[in-house]
């Protein structure tokens, strides 16, 4: 598998799932600013999407969506218990925190990042994003992680939305449980080789 992915991207969700999997793979950088990789090769005519994370299979196919994906790699690891067994009330529970990861707090972080958004506006999202943060921390009370005790694939892509957070500003320091997760996650050997190996 390759992993195409961008350092500091949502790309490390996936990339922390298959750290975490110990699965073979192979990283391929992306510069998403030229969509060009470190060959020159346009990186459109792999995913027309023009996004990363993309995970191409062994098969030759190529699987997009960062949910998805992290999916994907915890059922081809389904020793490590990243995610539930298909079909349970669990996985459900899983998909529920992947959609709303997903849909509500990192598309709620694109305008904070483009330059062209005024600040009473971004404003406007940096509240949001706080209020759903917010509501997180108070879930992970009496918990390690979002399913409880075991770490999930859900578990890398919130913590990556927590990087965001640092990089745009946010203070979430009163928000302790999850802050305290972010530590945990922090300091899984998995999660410290993916942020090393993106630099």
């Amino acid at each position: 598998m390759k992993l195409y992915y961008t350092p500091g991207a949502c790309s490390l969700s996936p990339h922390i799932a298959l750290k975490e999997s110990g699965l073979p793979h192979e990283l391929v950088k992306v510069d998403l600013k030229a969509k060009k990789l470190a060959t020159g090769e346009d990186f459109n005519t792999i995913n027309p999407k023009s996004q990363v994370p993309a995970l191409a299979l062994d098969s030759g196919e190529l699987i997009t969506e960062g949910p998805v994906i992290v999916q994907m790699i915890a059922d081809k690891a389904a020793d490590k218990k990243l995610a539930p067994a298909q079909g349970t009330a669990e996985r459900y529970r899983l998909q529920e925190w992947l959609n709303y990861i997903s849909a509500e707090i990192h598309k709620t972080f694109s305008p904070l990042f483009n330059p062209l958004i005024s600040d009473d506006a971004k404003k406007v999202f940096r509240d949001r994003v706080t209020g759903k943060f917010s509501y997180l921390d108070g879930k992970l009370g009496g918990q390690d992680y979002l399913m409880g005790q075991q770490f999930t694939v859900a578990d890398g892509y919130l913590f990556t939305m927590l990087k965001w957070a640092d990089r745009v500003g946010l203070d979430l320091s009163g928000m302790k449980n999850l802050m305290g997760f972010k530590d945990r996650v922090g300091a899984r050997p998995a999660v410290q080789a993916a942020l090393q190996a993106e630099g």
